[in-house]
């Protein structure tokens, strides 16, 4: 997918404790000496530990659970604490992994059900790159290249449109409701493209089908990773960057019979009703997410959410989990002046980065260029280079999702972007050295496969699964929104004026920059960019307020 930490949290992050501890559970202590009761931790807004309570009855549901807060002291820190320093800033280094208990919990099907509105992205991305010139003859438009201009790019004006509606739909609706509201512009939307009769129709159709996916695009990573056990949250939550591929791979399969029927663009348009509707009905029935559902203060609706999803030998610690969290549902919603406050900006700023280099190191310019590339190594089927470079996505998204929670967010990304700089270095080297003349072709084609195997492997996934991670449960809809508006802008924008540079610089140049843009998304995610593996979304939150 051409569509992927935080810099509050690096060697002066604090945990004021006074001697050595281990976390158990979710956000209990233990101390080694046995001296020390309390584990005080302070905020300057949420008390301490990051614990609030909204009511006597959430005081009330917790003491029903029989965890107490025995592990977490309602006094503020004094002058004798210390300051625990994180070696290299990474959240493990600030909440020691835990042993996860075994639970008889279902996700997967409803991750699946989730997973529609992503193949739904990918495929209305792809699918107009095999119909245009075919469509275009239909409508009277093959000698406009304007109107077929506004044919392409109106799903990215729409999705742009989409990304920022998402989080607010999603904070006032919930994260299912919100699915099914987008059931209804990716439905009407594909029935108008296979309908059309007019550019105008066709324009309007594509437009509503971006409002989809662009809702989408925000909705999908974020309740994954609400839902999603913290064990095998990395894996589930890359899953999402495997159904796009699958859904540009979909778009390119449906696209075959063309040659044979030049109508059947509207059968292209048409299959995407599909799966529109079976994500609405899908999530008619899917749970809520049990994290909107407390901060709404639906506590008996929460509890059903998590029985079903983490299964009932774990109910009671992700309950004081969730109910522990640092900022909950007695603060109120926040806006989206929020999201530029000196308490979230340092944390906002680094997700829009990563999707901004996600799309500045050159994804589009490389599937764009491909079936050139592949033609001078004597590939002439366009249908081989885009399958093989499909394929080369989903065997390193697979890869990625393998290693997620093994290998964590972080270092997959330094990997990914120094893979990609070195690919577009020898794509650069291929078109200009003529010392590589002879082998420019195969050269030309390996770093085009290496390029997208590196970037399927962290830059690609990474960004879409890190965000909810790291956002603060009151901003975490909004600030992903905001994100992936960036994602959109950003890929309009290299849209809008990739050939201009070509045309002015040459292939070669671009490719060039392009390498120097993934070096410096190295050193950026070296220095501002911590590891979130093995935490659940509570402690990585309680970790980043309590460092900011």
């Amino acid at each position: 997918m051409q569509a992927s930490t935080y810099g509050s949290v690096k060697g002066n992050s604090v945990f004021g404790v006074q001697q050595q501890r281990r976390v158990l559970g979710f956000g209990e202590s233990r101390r080694t000496s046995a001296g020390l009761r309390n584990l005080c931790m302070t905020h300057r807004s949420a008390g301490c530990g990051g614990l609030r309570l909204s009511s006597a009855a959430m005081g009330a549901k917790l003491a029903s659970l029989g965890r107490g807060f025995d592990g977490i002291s309602m006094t503020s820190l004094k002058a004798r604490s210390v300051k625990a320093q994180a070696s290299d800033g990474d959240i493990e280094n600030l909440v020691p992994p835990r042993t996860w208990v075994k639970s008889s919990g279902i996700v997967l099907p409803y991750v699946g059900v989730a997973c529609l509105g992503a193949i739904l992205f990918g495929y209305h991305l792809g699918v107009v790159n095999g119909a245009l010139e075919y469509l275009s003859k239909d409508l009277g438009i093959a000698e406009n290249v304007a109107l077929k201009g506004w044919v392409v790019s109106t799903l990215l004006a729409g999705a742009t449109v989409g990304s920022f509606t998402g989080g607010t739909l999603a904070d006032k609706f919930g994260r299912t409701r919100t699915f099914q509201f987008d059931g209804i512009p990716l439905t009407i939307g594909a029935f108008l493209c296979a309908t059309a009769q007019s550019v105008e129709q066709m324009i309007v159709g594509r437009l509503l089908a971006g409002i989809g996916i662009g809702i989408s695009s925000a909705i999908v990573p974020l309740y994954i990773s609400e839902i999603s056990p913290t064990e095998i949250r990395g894996a589930l939550g890359s899953v999402n960057q495997l159904f796009i591929c699958v859904g540009i791979l979909g778009a390119l399969v449906a696209g075959l019979p063309l040659s044979a029927n030049p109508l059947w663009w509207r059968t292209m348009f048409g299959i995407a009703i599909v799966p529109s509707v079976l994500l609405a009905l899908g999530m008619a029935v899917s749970p809520e997410s049990p994290r909107w559902l407390l901060q709404q203060g639906k506590i008996s609706e929460a509890e059903k959410a998590i029985k079903t999803l983490y299964g009932k030998e774990r109910f009671t610690e992700v309950m004081h989990d969730l109910t522990s969290a640092s900022h909950g549902s007695a603060e109120p919603e926040a806006g989206w002046f929020d999201l530029f406050s000196s308490r979230y900006w340092k944390v906002v700023s680094v997700g829009a980065s990563l999707f901004l280099f996600q799309q500045l190191a050159g994804i589009n310019a490389v599937v764009y260029y491909s079936t050139s590339v592949f033609r001078s190594a004597g590939i002439t089927s366009d249908v081989a280079a885009s399958a093989l470079v499909g394929a080369a996505n989903v065997f390193g998204t697979t890869i990625a999702s393998s290693l997620m929670d093994r290998q964590g967010r972080k270092s997959l990304l330094l990997i990914s972007f120094a893979g990609m700089a070195a690919s577009m270095l020898l794509l650069s080297l291929s078109f200009t050295w003529k010392v590589l003349a002879p082998y420019s072709g195969t050269l030309a084609v390996t770093g085009t496969v290496l390029y997208v195997l590196s970037f399927s492997l962290g830059a690609g996934p990474v960004p879409a699964l890190l965000l909810p991670e790291i956002f603060a449960s009151r901003i975490r809809a909004k600030a992903v929104s905001l994100s992936l508006g960036m994602h959109w802008i950003s890929n309009f924008v290299i849209g809008l004026y990739f050939l201009s540079f070509v045309n002015k610089f040459g292939i070669s140049s671009v490719y060039l920059g392009f390498s120097a843009v993934c070096l410096l998304a190295v050193l950026y995610i070296a220095g501002n960019v911590v590891e979130t593996k093995g935490r659940s979304l509570e402690e990585i939150e309680r970790a980043l307020s309590i460092a900011t």
